[in-house]
């Protein structure tokens, strides 16, 4: 079942609740909920098509700041995916698609996709992502779109 942030309720103690919170928080634009989703330390760490690499919460931040201020509407969902979880820390790993629209531009979206949480004070925080784009072409596009 694809995880879209619409599920209720979210539980962020759990794995799936905690990307079902990253997901709702992307999807709303809610940056506040992003940062209870994300690790707030300089550890924390990000690689996607549009942030690149980013290192740390100060730098990870903007990026999604950008995303939820631009003029392109983006929304995405976690779908194929496979969980792993040790003690404390899980790992998931999957694809999105989705859909960005920015005036007469819609581009549907497909990025290969991992995040690795770790359990802090009884609830799951992201420490790092990584997504990827197969098609090149798509990729110089969604960029354009959101710059």
């Amino acid at each position: 079942m694809p995880v879209t942030g619409q599920e209720n309720p979210i539980d962020p103690s759990t794995p799936l609740g905690a990307l079902a919170e990253f997901y709702r928080a992307f999807n709303a634009r809610d940056v506040d909920m992003m940062v209870r989703n994300w690790l707030q330390t300089e550890e924390a760490s990000m690689d996607n098509p549009l942030g690149g690499i980013r290192r740390g919460w100060q730098e990870i931040g903007p990026v999604y700041e950008r995303i939820f201020t631009g003029r392109a509407a983006v929304t995405v969902e976690f779908f194929d995916y496979s969980l792993h979880e040790l003690s404390d820390a899980f790992l998931a790993v999957g694809r999105e698609r989705g859909r960005l629209v920015a005036g007469d531009t819609t581009l549907d979206l497909k990025i290969r996709t991992s995040r690795w949480y770790v359990r802090v004070d009884g609830r799951w925080r992201q420490l790092h992502h990584h997504g990827s784009m197969e098609d090149a072409e798509l990729f110089a596009r969604y960029q354009a779109a959101v710059r």
